[in-house]
């Protein structure tokens, strides 16, 4: 079992930057895919970033491709995700989240641990 803690969250003007950053307990945290999800109010949640086990394939939403590169660091047990030119639709509570299974996971079914979240507010 892993459990995932995010931060860096908060409130930035459009075009702003922010990195998020994912936590993960325990020893086998290369063993995982990771993802970010994104849940605005009113919306489902929605795939934005994952990362393979080796951290050597990723893979976006349109909606953030160019803009957000999401990384992982094994050694420190903790994954990225930066976001540059951030716009006021990328407004939402991101969450982290660790897959058991290979490759690359995009649908939020296929992910078995979930952090708590963290709120990104984008003013225009």
């Amino acid at each position: 079992q892993v459990q995932l803690t995010e931060s860096g969250g908060g409130l930035v003007q459009a075009w702003d930057s922010l990195r998020l950053s994912c936590a993960a307990s325990g020893r086998t945290f290369g063993s995982y895919v990771m993802g970010w999800f994104r849940q605005a109010p009113g919306k489902e949640r929605e795939f934005v970033a994952t990362i393979n086990r080796n951290g050597g394939v990723t893979y976006y939403a349109d909606s953030v491709k160019g803009r957000f590169t999401i990384s992982r660091d094994n050694a420190k047990n903790t994954v990225y995700l930066q976001m540059n030119s951030l716009k006021p639709e990328d407004t939402a509570v991101y969450y982290c989240a660790a897959s058991q299974t290979y490759g690359i996971v995009t649908s939020r079914n296929r992910y078995d641990y979930w952090g708590q979240g963290t709120q990104v507010t984008v003013s225009s």
